[in-house]
């Protein structure tokens, strides 16, 4: 999604919001209607929570600027901090600004016929 930063945070944050409204509630759910089922969903739970796990990623790059920005949750521990310096060093090592600038450069040359 491409978006200013305050847009993209509010939805962000309504998405992030919504998942774990859903989440929970399902588990209620689960947990007054069917006991038996509670710890396989739970389970299964805990292990999307896991895999979208913000900690995991460390952050997203923030572009635009004229240097290596990576931006981290609000709530991020020292695992989601040491990934994101870790996401910070590979963009630096890929040179992922030059490439975005070499694409764009490109795309304004094709455009300009």
């Amino acid at each position: 999604m491409i978006c200013d930063g305050f847009v993209g945070n509010v939805v962000l944050k309504l998405i992030e919001g919504m998942a774990q409204s859903v989440i929970k509630g399902l588990l209620h759910e689960v947990a007054t209607k069917m006991p038996a089922a509670a710890k396989m969903v739970e389970m299964g739970a805990r292990s999307l929570a896991e895999r979208w796990d913000f900690n995991e990623y460390g952050g997203a790059p923030l572009l635009g600027v004229n240097g290596i920005c990576i931006i981290c949750h609000g709530a991020s521990s020292d695992v989601g901090i040491k990934n994101a310096v870790r996401s910070a060093k590979n963009f630096a090592a890929t040179r992922v600004n030059e490439q975005i600038t070499n694409l764009l450069s490109q795309a304004s040359e094709v455009a300009d016929g």
